[in-house]
C-alpha cells in the first residue's frame, strides 16, 4: 500500500517537547527559546480561537514546530467520522506547518461525545471496521494519521490480544504509531502483562513519536492514566528501553493538570533530553544515564 506524503515545508519535530496548556502560554514565550524542541496541542482547543490567546498560541507556533493530539476524532465509534472536524484540523496544520496529526485508538462517542477514551473490541471485525475510518481520515487530510496505544481499564470483547490488535489496525489503514510509554506501563499492571514484551510485540518501526506521562496509584495494582503527576522511575526505564529498540525518537512530556511551575516540567524535558543523548552514545552510556 503506497504511504501518503507529508508536504516538504512541514518542519518534523525533534528531541524533547511539552504539550502546551493555556495557563502556560505566558511562561512558555517568558522562558529560554532552547528550553524545548517542539510543542504539541489539541486541535480542537485552537480551531478559530483568536484574540489574547489566538496570537500567543501562533507566536509559540512561529517560534517551535507543533504537532497535533486531538482528543474526538473518534475512529473506533460508531457515529460517522466527522468529517467537518477532520477538515478543520486540516487548515489548522497548514496554517501553522504541524507536521502531523494524532489520536487515540478508542472510542469517545456514541450518539454525542461521552467525554472518555473507551477501548474498542480487539476483533478482527473491529480492526477492519477502524481501519475504514482511519483511510477515511488520512484521505481528507493527505498525510498518514498517527494512531496512540491506548490506557484502558476494562475490555468488553476481544479475539486477539492488544498489540495484535494494534498491528493489524495499523497495518491494514497503512497508518503510523504514537508510541504512549507510560500507557505500555500503566496497562501492564492493570491486566497483568510483562512491559517489554508487549513492546517488542509492536510494530515499532511504524512509530512517529513517543508520549511520557505520570499516572494515579489507585492501588498496587490499579494504576490510573492522568497525566496528572510527575513521571515514576520504572516508565522512565521503559522509555530508555523504548530508545535502545527505536533510537532518541521525538519524545513528547503530557500534563494537563495539577500543574506544576514551568521550572518543574522543564525538569522532566531535560531529563528526556538526557536520555536521548545517552542513547546516542550507545548502550554503555544509556545505562549510565
Amino acid at each position: 500500500m503506497r504511504r501518503l506524503l507529508i508536504p516538504e515545508t512541514i518542519v518534523e519535530p525533534r528531541g524533547a517537547g511539552l504539550g502546551l496548556r493555556r495557563t502556560l502560554l505566558g511562561p512558555l514565550l517568558s522562558m529560554e527559546p532552547t528550553a524545548v524542541d517542539f510543542l504539541e496541542v489539541a486541535p480542537e482547543n485552537w480551531i478559530g480561537v483568536g484574540g489574547r490567546f489566538g496570537r500567543q498560541f501562533r507566536q509559540l507556533a512561529e517560534r517551535y514546530p507543533v504537532v497535533l493530539h486531538g482528543l474526538s476524532l473518534d475512529i473506533g465509534g460508531p457515529d460517522p467520522i466527522d468529517t467537518e472536524l477532520v477538515r478543520s484540523v486540516k487548515a489548522l496544520a497548514a496554517e501553522i506547518g504541524a507536521a502531523f496529526y494524532s489520536e487515540h485508538l478508542t472510542y469517545c462517542a456514541a450518539g454525542g461525545h461521552l467525554y472518555d477514551l473507551l477501548p474498542i473490541p480487539f476483533t478482527e471485525e473491529a480492526v477492519h471496521y477502524v481501519a475504514a475510518r482511519v483511510r477515511q481520515v488520512q484521505d481528507i487530510m493527505g498525510r498518514p494519521l498517527v494512531l496512540e496505544n491506548a490506557s484502558y481499564y476494562a475490555q468488553p470483547h476481544s479475539d486477539m490480544s492488544e498489540a495484535q490488535f494494534i498491528s493489524a489496525v495499523l497495518a491494514e489503514s497503512d497508518c503510523e504509531l504514537l508510541l504512549d510509554v507510560n500507557n505500555i506501563y500503566v496497562n501492564a499492571i492493570n491486566h497483568c502483562y510483562d512491559p517489554l514484551d508487549f513492546l517488542d510485540s509492536l510494530p515499532l518501526e511504524r512509530t512517529r513519536y513517543i508520549h511520557i506521562a505520570g499516572h494515579y496509584d489507585e492501588a498496587e495494582d490499579l494504576k490510573v492514566d492522568t497525566h496528572g503527576t510527575a513521571v515514576i522511575d520504572p516508565v522512565w526505564a521503559l522509555l530508555e528501553q523504548a530508545y535502545r529498540r527505536l533510537g532518541p525518537l521525538p519524545t513528547l512530556l503530557e500534563r494537563d493538570f495539577n500543574l506544576p511551575p514551568l521550572a518543574e516540567l522543564l525538569q522532566e524535558v531535560a531529563r528526556v533530553r538526557q536520555l536521548q543523548g545517552a542513547a546516542l552514545a550507545g548502550p554503555q552510556a544509556a545505562a549510565r544515564a
